[in-house]
C-alpha cells in the first residue's frame, strides 16, 4: 500500500518544517511527502530536516491546493493522508492507517480521535504536543466507529474510491467546512471511520488563518452553499450557524485576544444581508 502524506500550507514555513520533520518518527514511514504551497517562501527550511518532501506550487486556497496534490499523486499513491501543517500525529498513525485500510476494503476514509485540539481553546505549543504524544501508549484493538464525514486536520483517503472526487473550489481561501463537503460525498462510496487508536494533536495555530470578516462571511455563506448542494446534514449546519452567530455576538463585547470576534460578527451580518438579497456567494471573501 503506497501511503503519501500531503500538506496544503500557506505562510507557516517554520511550523511546516517541524511537522514534516516529525514524520521521520513514524513507525511506518510514508512512501512520500508532498507539500502543496503557493510560493517558495511557504516552504523555506523544510529541506533541512530528517524527512524529505516534494514541493508543488500553485494557486492559493485550501481546496485548490489539495486538488493540485490529488492530481499530482493520482498514479503514485493508494492512500493520501491529508495533515494540516499544525497537526502532530502519534508516531504509529500511518501504521494504524495501513492496518485499518488493508483489513477492510469497504473503508474509504478514516480520521483520528484527537488527544487535544487547540482550535477549541488556547493554541497548543508544538513541543507540548510532542511530549504528550510521546508519552501516549498507542493501541490496535479498540474498534473504529462509523462517521458521516471526516475532520480535515487529519484524514486518510483511499484514492481508488475517490476517483473524480474533488474539493469544492467554490469554497475559497481557508475553505471552511470543505472537509465535511468532500468526505460526506466520499462516504457515499464506502465507509468512513474514526477511533482512539488513530490519534494526534491539532495545535490550533492562529497565524495565516482568514481574517475575522472573511471567516465570518464564510461561516454563513459556506453553510448555505453546502445546504444547497446537499452535502451538509441540516442539523449540523443549523447548529454550526447558530453557535457561530451567538458566540460572535456575545464575545464581541469582551473578545478573546487571539480572535477577531467583531470582524467575524461583521462578516456574519454581511452574509445574512447577501442571503436575504439572494446574492450570497462563498467566493465573495476573495475580494473582501
Amino acid at each position: 500500500m503506497r501511503i503519501h502524506v500531503v500538506f496544503a500550507s500557506l505562510g507557516r514555513a517554520p511550523l511546516l518544517a517541524r511537522t514534516v520533520d516529525r514524520l521521520a518518527d513514524q513507525t511506518r514511514q510514508p512512501d512520500g511527502v508532498l507539500v502543496s504551497a503557493t510560493k517558495p517562501e511557504d516552504v523555506e527550511g523544510i529541506g533541512g530536516g530528517r524527512m524529505k518532501a516534494e514541493v508543488i506550487l500553485g494557486a492559493k486556497g485550501l481546496c485548490r491546493q489539495r486538488n493540485h496534490a490529488l492530481r499530482h499523486l493520482a498514479d503514485r499513491a493508494d492512500v493520501i493522508v491529508f495533515f494540516d501543517d499544525d497537526f502532530v500525529p502519534h508516531n504509529d498513525y500511518l501504521a494504524v492507517i495501513e492496518e485499518t485500510l488493508a483489513s477492510d476494503p469497504g473503508i474509504v476514509g478514516a480520521t483520528g480521535d484527537l488527544l487535544a485540539d487547540g482550535i477549541h481553546g488556547d493554541e497548543i505549543p508544538f513541543d507540548d504536543a510532542v511530549r504528550r504524544l510521546d508519552g501516549h501508549v498507542g493501541c490496535r484493538s479498540v474498534p473504529f466507529s462509523a462517521r458521516r464525514a471526516l475532520y480535515g486536520c487529519n484524514m486518510a483517503i483511499r484514492l481508488k474510491a475517490a476517483e473524480n472526487l474533488w474539493f469544492d473550489e467554490a469554497l475559497p481561501l481557508y475553505g471552511w467546512q470543505e472537509d465535511i463537503d468532500y468526505t460526506y460525498r466520499l462516504g457515499r462510496r464506502g465507509r468512513l471511520v474514526s477511533g482512539p487508536c488513530l490519534t494526534g494533536i491539532h495545535l490550533g495555530t492562529r497565524s495565516a488563518r482568514s481574517p475575522g470578516k472573511r471567516l465570518g462571511y464564510s461561516q454563513v455563506a459556506n453553510l448555505v452553499h453546502l445546504w444547497r448542494k446537499g452535502t451538509m446534514q441540516p442539523n449540523l449546519g443549523q447548529r454550526l450557524l447558530l453557535q457561530n452567530l451567538a458566540s460572535n455576538a456575545v464575545r464581541s463585547l469582551f473578545p478573546e485576544p487571539h480572535i477577531d470576534r467583531r470582524g467575524r460578527l461583521l462578516g456574519n451580518l454581511i452574509a445574512i444581508v447577501d442571503l436575504l438579497r439572494g446574492r450570497i456567494d462563498p467566493r465573495r471573501v476573495e475580494t473582501m
